[in-house]
């Protein structure tokens, strides 16, 4: 059973910069599409960007475009988001999550395994 576990969350001034990191255990990601999810209080889980296995496939929500970027190390069994540019808006609880299939997808029902979640929080 793989296991997710989400670091590099917390409290950040509007305009600066996170890096979140998603470790996979239990089993081997390196096969798996994996995203980054957030949730805010009171709103939809959305996809905020998403990566192939092998690196060359992405996908990022409009509004994270330019300011995220995704990245994974199939030998660490890693996935990163650096964030930059924070925006208040950005505020939410960050999810790792991963899907058993080639092409990138954006819908959480397709993702098998998810993590427990880092906080992160802009302040304006």
């Amino acid at each position: 059973q793989v296991q997710l576990v989400e670091s590099g969350g917390g409290l950040v001034q509007a305009g600066g910069s996170l890096r979140l990191s998603c470790a996979a255990s239990g089993g081997t990601v390196s096969r798996h599409v994996m995203g980054w999810f957030r949730q805010a209080p009171e709103k939809e889980r959305e996809l905020v960007a998403a990566i192939s296995w092998t690196g060359a496939s992405t996908y990022y929500r409009d509004s994270v475009k330019g300011r995220f970027t995704i990245s994974r190390d199939n030998a660490k069994n890693t996935v990163d988001l650096q964030m930059n540019s924070l925006k208040p808006e950005d505020t939410a609880g960050y999810y790792c999550a991963a899907a058993k299939t080639i092409v990138v997808v954006t819908t959480p029902d397709e993702y098998s395994y998810w993590g427990q979640g880092t906080q992160v929080t802009v302040s304006s």
